[in-house]
């Protein structure tokens, strides 16, 4: 999708002149089939964060840094788990005039209007996380989010050998990614593991601590929680082990620092990583290419990997040490 002629940048001389094209930063070789366009000048991108986890904050930091190297401005919201609030804050970059939105959705239900109302303005959506129509969206950044919760059943099966378990999952919130998460696990679980307890955390520490000290009142012989992020997987422990649970087993999603000592330390058996640094990076960097007509994936991944105690040492960093 053109970037409108309303807000199209004269290009921008001053760094022709001085030899700081943006190839300079190792993102757009000079080889890259720039047409030299009277789009080439600063651009400004408005970015919807979707709540306040540890995954939305680094998500947020690598993206600022991101805009920063590529000499582009950048507007901020956070929709903090609301749909509604979503969509005021997509209403609120249209007014602003964004060249494009990077948009970390709260609910996969709501994107079709979200998009549908930035298109009736000329404005781009640019996805994190998850994707849609490609027809419909300038481009995503995907985490590949049933595969991430294979990852975790699979440990899961692996892990039990055939024997008869109990299985409970702490959701995030309802309509998002948490959904392609957990279907994807609960999917993948083997015959001889029975869900017997699912509940949504939305991402909630507290929350996730008080469902999993019920599901330890309810269900004493659990064997394993599936968790859906590592914020609310250290309540859930803390909350587990405080109901004499301690043997529930818990897989988790992110691969924090945090969570690689949590499993070399035994209190998480097995994540999933996926960088919220490299997502943020890879949407600004795409993005800008995709306005300028510049050679980038239209859908790209953000690479996962099981990560545990055996190999926790070599997991790809969550948040860079410079974010």
């Amino acid at each position: 999708m053109p970037t409108p002629a309303r807000r199209r940048r004269a290009a921008c001389l001053l760094l022709l002149g001085t030899g700081l094209l943006l190839s300079g930063c190792g993102l757009y070789p000079a080889d890259s089939g720039s047409s030299g366009s009277a789009d080439d000048g600063p651009l400004t991108l408005g970015f919807v964060n979707g709540g306040d986890s540890r995954f939305h904050t680094c998500l947020q930091r690598s993206v600022e840094i991101a805009a920063k190297n590529n000499f582009a401005r950048l507007v901020t919201a956070n929709s903090r788990q609301d749909a509604a609030t979503e969509l005021n804050n997509i209403e609120d970059m249209i007014a602003r005039e964004v060249d494009a939105i990077i948009l970390q959705t709260v609910d996969t239900d709501a994107l079709e209007r979200d998009i549908e109302r930035a298109e009736e303005a000329d404005i781009p959506v640019f996805l994190t996380s998850v994707g849609t129509d490609p027809d419909t969206i300038l481009g995503a950044v995907v985490v590949d989010l049933e595969a991430v919760g294979r990852l975790d059943a699979q440990w899961v099966a692996d892990d039990a050998a055939g024997r008869d378990v109990q299985v409970a999952v702490i959701a995030g919130a309802p309509g998002a990614a948490s959904d392609l998460l957990t279907d994807g696990f609960t999917a993948a679980l083997p015959a001889n593991a029975e869900v017997v307890a699912e509940e949504p955390g939305m991402f909630d520490a507290g929350r996730a601590g008080e469902i999993a000290a019920t599901m330890a009142r309810a269900h004493p012989s659990l064997d394993y929680a599936f968790v859906a992020n590592e914020q609310m997987a250290f309540a859930a422990r803390e909350a587990f082990d405080a109901a004499g649970a301690d043997r529930v087993r818990i897989v988790t999603v992110n691969g924090t620092d945090e969570a690689l000592d949590a499993l070399k330390d035994g209190r998480f058996s097995a994540t999933v990583s996926n960088s919220a640094g490299n997502t943020g990076e890879l949407a600004v960097r795409n993005t800008i290419a995709l306005l300028r007509d510049r050679k980038a994936k239209k859908i790209d991944q953000t690479p996962i990997r099981l990560v545990t105690k055996g190999n926790a040492d070599t997991a790809p960093l969550y948040c860079p040490a410079d974010y």
